[in-house]
C-alpha cells in the first residue's frame, strides 16, 4: 500500500532557489514550506533550478498545484521597470543594500512565469509567498515597486505610516502591522486573532523580509490586507477561490509558515497554516477533478449486438476502401454494397467512438471520396511545410507561448468532449 501513496497523493510542484555551498551551487526550499504540504496531504515535487528545466515542464506531469516561494528579484524589464523613475545611483544603492536578493536570475523568472501561466490557463490551484505573489501579479500584467523604501516609505508625509519592510539586524523576529480586509479567505483564516485586537481593529502583525512589492495589481485580483504606507500584503481571485471545488489563485507577501513565536515552532497565530490548509484542500480537489475526467475520456464507448454488428460492417468497408487506394479497384473486384456501408453509416447519426469516426472520415470509406482525400492530404502536406518554415523563424519563447496554447486549447476540447460522451450515455 505504501509503495502507491505517490499515485494517490496529489503532487504539489515547488520551484527551488539557487545558493552557493562550499564553492558550488546548490539549489534548495525551506523545510517549512515541505513539512505543510505534506502534513494536509499532499506531495511536494522540487523543480530544481537548472538551465533548460523552463522548457521540460511537460514532464513534470500530472500538476495538481503549484506553490512558489522566495527568491530574488524579479527581471524588472519583465513588468516594464522604466515607470519607477529611479536613477542610476539609487539602483545601484539598491544593490549594495540588497546584494543577495538584486542579482536576477533569469532562468528561475522563466520557470515560475510558466509555471503560473499554466495554473492560470488549466485553472491549477497555486500559492504564491512573498516572491511568488510578485511572479503571480506579474503573469497577469501587474507590475511591482523596484525598492519601496524609494518609491513609497520616503514619500509618506505621515511617519506613523512608514513601515519597514526588511530588518537585516532582527531578520526573523521582525514584525509590522497589516490591515485585513473584512469578508476575504485572510480575514477568514485570522478572524479569532482580528476579534481580539483593541478596538475592534482588523489587524494582525506579520513578518517581513522583502525590498519590493506590488505596485499596479493586476485587475483580476482583490487584495486581502494593506500595511500602513499603503503596500498591499496579499491578494487573490475570487472567481477562482473555492478550495472544495479545486480552485485556489492567491499571493501573501507575508510569509506565514514562518510566523513562529521565538525558540519556538508555534504559530503566532492560530490561521498562519492555514493559508497551507486551504491550498492543499483545493490541490486534493483538483486532482480528483482530473482523474475523474481522465476515467470518462478513457472509458471505452459499449456497444449493444446491433450496433456491433454495424461496427465490424464499417471496419470491413474502410479496409476495402483502403485496399483500393493503395492499389487500384482494377485488382479488387468488390461489391459496391460493401463500400457504400461505410457512407450509409456516417449518414447515421450514430457513432462508433471518435477514433473510428476520425478515421472513416479521413479515408472516406467509399471509393468516390478517394480523390478528395489525396488533394486534402496534399493541402494538409503544403500546410505542414508552411508551418515548419514559419515556425522556423520563431524564437523559444514564441514557440513556449504557441505550445501553451495548444495545450489550453487540448484542455478545452477534452472538458467538451467529456460532457459529450456523458450526454450520450
Amino acid at each position: 500500500m505504501s509503495s502507491d501513496l505517490s499515485v494517490i497523493l496529489p503532487r504539489v510542484l515547488i520551484v527551488s532557489r539557487r545558493t552557493v555551498r562550499k564553492n558550488k551551487f546548490v539549489d534548495f526550499v525551506g523545510e517549512y514550506h515541505l513539512d505543510l504540504i505534506v502534513n494536509y496531504g499532499a506531495v511536494p515535487v522540487i523543480v530544481p533550478r537548472v538551465t533548460g528545466v523552463h522548457m521540460l515542464l511537460d514532464s513534470f506531469e500530472p500538476i495538481h498545484g503549484v506553490l512558489l516561494c522566495e527568491g530574488e528579484d524579479i527581471d524588472p524589464s519583465l513588468y516594464g521597470s522604466e515607470a519607477s523613475g529611479l536613477s542610476q545611483e539609487e539602483l545601484e544603492e539598491i544593490r549594495r543594500l540588497h546584494a543577495s536578493d538584486t542579482s536576477i536570475d533569469k532562468e528561475k523568472d522563466s520557470i515560475e512565469l510558466r509555471l503560473a501561466k499554466l495554473c492560470l490557463e488549466r485553472n491549477i490551484p497555486y500559492l504564491g509567498i512573498c516572491r511568488g505573489s510578485q511572479v503571480l501579479n506579474v503573469a497577469c500584467g501587474g507590475t511591482l515597486y523596484q525598492d519601496i523604501e524609494k518609491e513609497v516609505t520616503s514619500k509618506c508625509l505621515n511617519k506613523s505610516q512608514r513601515v519597514k519592510h526588511i530588518d537585516y539586524d532582527d531578520y526573523d523576529g521582525h514584525r509590522h502591522e497589516v490591515k485585513v480586509v473584512e469578508n476575504t479567505p485572510l480575514h477568514q483564516w485570522f478572524k479569532e486573532s482580528l476579534e481580539e485586537e483593541e478596538g475592534g481593529m482588523m489587524k494582525i502583525r506579520v513578518n517581513s523580509y522583502h525590498h519590493q512589492g506590488v505596485q499596479r495589481l493586476a485587475q483580476r485580483f482583490v487584495p486581502m490586507a494593506f500595511a500602513p504606507d499603503g503596500l498591499i500584503e496579499g491578494f487573490y481571485d475570487p472567481d477562482a477561490y473555492n478550495p472544495e471545488e479545486g480552485k485556489f489563485i492567491m499571493g501573501l507577501q507575508f510569509h506565514p509558515e514562518r510566523m513562529r513565536k521565538s525558540d519556538s515552532d508555534d504559530f503566532d497565530y492560530p490561521g498562519c497554516p492555514f493559508a497551507y490548509k486551504e491550498f492543499v484542500k483545493a490541490v486534493i480537489a483538483y486532482q480528483k477533478k482530473l482523474n475523474a475526467a481522465t476515467t470518462i475520456e478513457n472509458k471505452p464507448l459499449k456497444l449493444n449486438k446491433e450496433m456491433e454488428d454495424k461496427r465490424k460492417v464499417i471496419v470491413r468497408s474502410f479496409s476495402l476502401a483502403k485496399n483500393l487506394y493503395d492499389a487500384g479497384r482494377g485488382m479488387h473486384p468488390f461489391n459496391d454494397s460493401e463500400l457504400e456501408a461505410g457512407a450509409e453509416f456516417l449518414e447515421s447519426n450514430t457513432a462508433l467512438s471518435v477514433q473510428q469516426e476520425k478515421r472513416l472520415k479521413q479515408m472516406g470509406a467509399t471509393v468516390r471520396n478517394g480523390g478528395s482525400y489525396m488533394e486534402k492530404l496534399k493541402m494538409n502536406e503544403e500546410r505542414e511545410k508552411m508551418a515548419r518554415k514559419l515556425m522556423a523563424k520563431m524564437s523559444v519563447a514564441q514557440l513556449s507561448e504557441l505550445l501553451s496554447f495548444y495545450h489550453t486549447m487540448e484542455q478545452i476540447c477534452s472538458e467538451v468532449l467529456e460532457k459529450n460522451i456523458q450526454n450520450s450515455l
